[in-house]
C-alpha cells in the first residue's frame, strides 16, 4: 500500500528548531518537531472534521478541505515566527508505506520520516505543491496565474447622486446656515469659516475622511448613507 502526502520541513537557526507538517490522502495532517539532529516529537494526528464530527455543518465538506488550509497556516505561522530555512521544501509525495486507520489516534513517525526521506530537494512554493498533490488525486485545482481582484460594491444612493453631481459640473454644500462649513467641486474640497475659507488638498481630505469616520465608530453611530 502507498500513501500520498504534501509537506514541508522548516528550520529556525537561531533556535536550532525544526517543524515538519504534512497531509496525507485521507485528510489528516501531521506534525512533528524538535531540536537540529535529534528525534523530534509528535503532535497527535489532527483528522478533518468532515470525517469525525457528525454535524450537518460539515457534511457535504471534502475532507482535504480544512487539512491542506491548516497545512498552509502552519506554514506562514511559522515562518513569521522565524523558521526561515527551508530544510525539506514543499512537496507532494507518494510514499511506499500504508497510512494508520481513517482516523489515527497515534502518531506516526514512520510516515513522517518516509516523507523526509523521499522528498526532492526542489525548491517550490507551498501552493505548487498543494496543486500537485491535489492534480495527482483527480481533484480541481485553482488555474495558475489567475490574481484576485474584490467585486466591485454598488454606491450607496445618496453618494451616487453626489458623484452625478460632481461628473455635471454642480458643487456639493453644506448647509448655508452654518457658520462653519464645507464645499466640494470637481476641483477640490474647500473649508469655511463665514467668509474665511481655504482649499485642502487629496492628502489633507483622506485623512479627514477617516478621522470622520474613526469618530463616527467611536461614538456608536456608524457612519450611514441613506436616500
Amino acid at each position: 500500500m502507498t500513501t500520498l502526502v504534501v509537506g514541508f520541513r522548516l528550520g529556525n537557526d537561531t533556535t536550532s528548531r525544526q517543524v515538519t507538517a504534512l497531509v496525507t490522502e485521507s485528510g489528516v495532517l501531521h506534525r512533528a518537531h524538535g531540536i537540529y539532529g535529534k528525534l523530534p516529537r509528535l503532535s497527535r494526528p489532527e483528522p478533518s472534521h468532515a470525517l469525525t464530527t457528525p454535524s450537518p455543518s460539515f457534511q457535504g465538506e471534502h475532507p482535504l478541505a480544512r487539512p491542506i488550509a491548516g497545512l498552509r497556516e502552519h506554514h506562514a505561522r511559522y515562518k513569521a515566527k522565524g523558521y526561515a530555512r527551508t530544510l525539506v521544501p514543499p512537496a507532494s509525495v507518494r510514499l511506499d508505506i500504508e497510512e494508520y486507520p481513517l482516523v489515527p489516534v497515534v502518531p506516526h513517525r514512520e510516515l513522517l520520516e518516509a516523507f523526509v526521506g523521499a522528498a526532492p530537494n526542489r525548491p517550490q512554493p507551498l501552493d505548487v505543491a498543494i496543486k500537485a498533490f491535489r492534480s495527482t488525486l483527480g481533484l480541481p485545482t485553482r488555474p495558475a496565474n489567475v490574481s484576485w481582484a474584490p467585486r466591485a460594491q454598488p454606491l450607496p444612493p445618496r453618494v451616487d447622486a453626489m458623484l452625478r453631481a460632481l461628473s455635471h459640473g454642480s458643487a456639493i454644500s453644506s448647509p448655508p446656515r452654518l457658520p462653519v462649513g464645507w464645499t466640494v467641486t470637481g476641483e477640490g474640497v474647500r473649508l469655511h469659516v463665514g467668509r474665511t475659507g481655504e482649499t485642502i488638498d487629496r492628502q489633507a481630505v483622506i485623512e479627514l475622511q477617516a478621522a470622520l469616520s474613526a469618530w463616527l465608530r467611536f461614538t456608536g453611530k456608524p457612519e450611514t448613507t441613506t436616500d
